[in-house]
């Protein structure tokens, strides 16, 4: 009787939401207009159109595909729960990179640099933003071929707020671009942490702008775009059928490996391993920190395109794997230091995030806690004893994070995906493993050989390093004419 009354009281919320769909859109300006004439009443629908518009109903609160094409839907635009979460996770993606990374970064560096660091994040956000106005977004998710996309949507020509389906099937076409729009601001800023202290501001901004086109517009493309080269899940013909839920190759990796070759050429800073180099305000990490992990949900759990099942599975991977790794890190230095540091806090948090990115809707809860404990001890070592054994001056960790923690996650990707956290797992599960590893070959060849190239030619166009006056004076009153504390 109970099942019997259930049956009924779906069938009967599925006609009442068709009534409503069918009576088209509601807003209080049209409160006060005139009721239709009985003429222009609309019609009853049919027990097929009632049918299918319940299906859509369906397929919309299980986030699945339309069952009615988008034009003839009665939710032929996008939907409203899921295009609110798509909205809430682009803002918090952009909130990882302004204020966070610049609070992260900026609390790391030396006083007399701090202004130097927000201001490479901004500038960063500002110029990779008319990029992907002009041509990065259709060069990153237009048809085009394996590599690269195509022009198609350059200007943003053809996205549009109303449409659906470019990201996902209820989800705005224009928060889709926007979405992926903060991914592209913050990946070049994350470089800015190997090269910070020394690299002059037009250097940086040159070196992104290249650099935007040589690596991460493919990259984007090759790895999300229906077309690409490594799209396993959206591309039957791809070469190599890796995944990355969230960015463990496109974003952490491609910036990492960038970040070692970049600081390598650079040089290390004046009075590097002489003087010290020590944070100026753990105060401001450590609320960087924070706001990089808040963000990081958008990042993460927004990479599901809606708020369902899958979003929150990353959203529970992402906070195992970040408290866990914060943990393990400070614990060894505890054990190996004698004490256990608040930066060593902040750099296990955020190793553990990178860790968990690529795997972060393909991986159930015990895995994420076994890939915080790999992301707070690899990405410990590589930091307290790589750096130091190989002699390079990679100022804020980058690559000891986000370059090595961006190699582990994509690994451990292949190791642990389940399909009983993702479907899509269970089509590509056969020689994953393998698949990640090609992945994975690419993106260091790849980011290594374009950075050296870019940065021989910002070196030859401008100049890569500040000059020893302004470098020991600090960028920040040299190249800005501020200075972050009075």
């Amino acid at each position: 009787m109970t099942r019997t009354l259930f049956r009924w009281r779906t069938f009967a919320c599925g006609l009442l939401a068709s009534a409503v769909l069918s009576s088209g859109p509601v807003h209080a300006q049209e409160a006060s207009a005139a009721p239709a004439p009985a003429a222009e009443a609309a019609k009853t629908p049919t027990l097929e159109e009632l049918a299918a518009d319940l299906a859509d109903i369906q397929a919309y609160i299980n986030n699945g595909a339309r069952v009615t094409e988008a034009g003839k839907s009665k939710i032929a635009g996008p939907g409203p729960g899921h295009n609110a979460w798509q909205m809430v996770s682009t803002a918090l993606v952009l909130f990882m990179t302004l204020p966070g990374l610049a609070l992260f970064y900026g609390g790391l560096v030396r006083r007399k640099n701090i202004l130097s660091v927000i201001a490479q994040c901004m500038g960063i956000a500002g110029l990779v933003t008319i990029l992907w106005w002009a041509c990065g977004y259709s060069l990153s998710f237009g048809a085009g071929n394996a590599f690269i996309g195509d022009l198609t949507y350059k200007f943003l020509d053809g996205v549009e707020p109303g449409n659906v389906g470019a990201g996902y099937h209820w989800i705005s076409d224009s928060m889709w671009a926007m979405f992926q729009l903060t991914f592209a601001i913050i990946t070049p800023a994350l470089i800015v942490g190997a090269i910070a202290e020394r690299m002059k501001f037009i250097s940086v901004l040159l070196f992104t702008a290249i650099w935007m086109f040589a690596v991460y517009f493919p990259f984007a493309h090759m790895v999300w775009a229906g077309s690409g080269l490594m799209c396993g899940p959206l591309n039957p013909d791809a070469a190599i059928k890796a995944i990355d839920f969230a960015g463990g190759t496109v974003v952490h990796m491609t910036s990492g490996w960038s970040a070692l070759v970049l600081c390598i050429l650079l040089g290390k800073r004046r009075g590097f391993g002489k003087e010290p180099m020590a944070p100026h305000s753990m105060v401001l990490c450590s609320v960087g920190t924070g706001m990089l992990w808040v963000g990081w949900y958008g990042f993460n759990a927004g990479s599901a395109l809606g708020a369902d099942a899958i979003a929150a599975n990353a959203f529970t991977t992402t906070t195992l794997a970040a408290a866990t790794a914060g943990f393990v890190w400070a614990v060894l230095e505890w054990i190996l230091r004698g004490k256990p540091s608040v930066l060593g806090f902040c750099s296990g948090i955020v190793a553990g995030l990178v860790v968990i990115t690529p795997g972060a809707g393909f991986v159930t809860a015990t895995s994420s806690v076994i890939i915080g404990v790999l992301a707070g001890a690899v990405p410990y070592f590589a930091v307290a004893y790589l750096k130091n054994w190989l002699g390079y001056d990679d100022a804020l960790d980058t690559f000891g994070i986000h370059g090595v923690g961006g190699t582990l996650g994509a690994i451990l990707t292949g190791v642990f995906a389940d399909e009983r956290a993702n479907s899509v797992v269970a089509g590509l599960k056969d020689g994953l493993l393998v698949e990640q590893f090609k992945a994975i070959g690419l993106t260091i060849v790849w980011s290594v050989a374009a950075t050296v190239v870019i940065a021989l030619v910002v070196k030859a166009l401008v100049g890569l390093r500040a000059d020893p006056e302004v470098e020991s004076q600090g960028l920040d009153l040299a190249e800005h004419g501020e200075a972050g504390y009075e």
